[in-house]
Parts: C-alpha cells; sequence; structure tokens
C-alpha cells in the first residue's frame, strides 16, 4: 500500500472509449500524475486498463470490483491494486490469496470494524461527501485510530485539500479531473490542466 502513500490523490477515471486511453495515461503522467483507477463500470473498462499497463511508470488500479472473476481478471493483467464500493468478505480473502492490495468501501462504524477484522488497516471511505464529508469522517474514524482511510465520492479540487490534512486520511479518490465534456470531447489539454493541479496536491 506504499504506493498510495506516495500518491495522495487517485485519479478514478469511467472510460467509454477505450482507443485513446494510451493518450490519456499519458497525459496524467506528463501531468505528473502516476496512478489512476480504472473503474469497471464500461464496455471499455478493461481494455483500457490493458492499454494502460503498457505505459511505463503509470500505476494502474481497477475499481468498482464487485465479483471474484474480475481480481482474476486483474490479476492476469497486472494491476496494482483493486478497490470496490462495499465490503464482502470473499472479495478481501481473494484478493489476498492473489497477493492484489484491496481497498473495500466502508460507510458505517460496523463496516469499518468489519474491515478490521479481517486486517485491513486501509479502506475506502464511500461516498464520503454524501455520508457528511469531513465531519462524519473525523466522527467515523475517532474510534479507530490505527485505521487509514481513502475517501472517494464528491471529492473536488477545492475540497481535497481539506481531507488530506486529516490524520486518518491516507489519500483521496476523485474524478474532477476527467469532467463529462472534456471526456467526450477527448480534450487533453483541459485533462492535463485538471490532473496538474490534482498533482499539485500530493
Amino acid at each position: 500500500m506504499e504506493i498510495l502513500g506516495k500518491n495522495r490523490v487517485i485519479p478514478v477515471l469511467v472510460i467509454e472509449d477505450a482507443s485513446w486511453a494510451s493518450e490519456l495515461g499519458k497525459c496524467l503522467l506528463d501531468s505528473g500524475v502516476s496512478i489512476v483507477e480504472v473503474t469497471l463500470r464500461t464496455d471499455a473498462s478493461w481494455q483500457a486498463i490493458e492499454t494502460m499497463k503498457n505505459i511505463s511508470g503509470l500505476i494502474v488500479g481497477m475499481g468498482s470490483v464487485s465479483k471474484e472473476i474480475d481480481l482474476d481478471r486483474g490479476k492476469d493483467l497486472g494491476v496494482e491494486f483493486a478497490v470496490s464500493a462495499g465490503l464482502r468478505n470473499d472479495l478481501v480473502l481473494k484478493a489476498r490469496a492473489l497477493g492484489i492490495p484491496y481497498l473495500p468501501g466502508v460507510a458505517t462504524p460496523s463496516e469499518v470494524l468489519s474491515g478490521i477484522g479481517l486486517s485491513l488497516e486501509i479502506l475506502k471511505w464511500f461516498p464520503a461527501e454524501t455520508l457528511g464529508g469531513i465531519s462524519a469522517l473525523k466522527a467515523i474514524s475517532a474510534p479507530f485510530p490505527k485505521a487509514r482511510f481513502i475517501p472517494t465520492g464528491g471529492i473536488t479540487q477545492e475540497n481535497a485539500g481539506q481531507y488530506l490534512q486529516e490524520k486518518s486520511v491516507l489519500a483521496v479518490g476523485g474524478s474532477w479531473m476527467f469532467p463529462k465534456s472534456a471526456m467526450s470531447e477527448k480534450n487533453l489539454p483541459e485533462i492535463a490542466r485538471l490532473a496538474a493541479q490534482a498533482a499539485r496536491l500530493n
């Protein structure tokens, strides 16, 4: 999990067209961002992961994992971490067996406790802003001083820095550097500008 501590902003990518995944990945690297989470939300996701894994220096993970077979396929492609929206024991154990660093999502103290019971010290906190933002995270994390969180969901360039100041926060995940308009228009200069801003938060 050291890679997450060194990359405190994790771009979360939903991609509809894998044909420009290489350009997109290189754009991130050139902007100072060396990590990306490609979510398994579209038909283009797996091709994008495979393409981006060929970019030297880019750390590629997969998000929205919901099935054990996702982890098997991710392992075959060499993904460096995996993320889920929620916590499920079988996925935790499968990822551990495959040697894939895994971040399940939690939203309640009970789920945090379950994660700790599975020997997880780093958890995704999702959906962060909907759950009550920084004040809610402070309250939920207080009883678990050794747990570290990666808030995702509603994180923006404007509020990311505030989250990163919290001692319980290891990193944040967000998609603000991939606005829908820029993605649909394949506007690499705009994505590069936003990614460079995000990189300065590290």
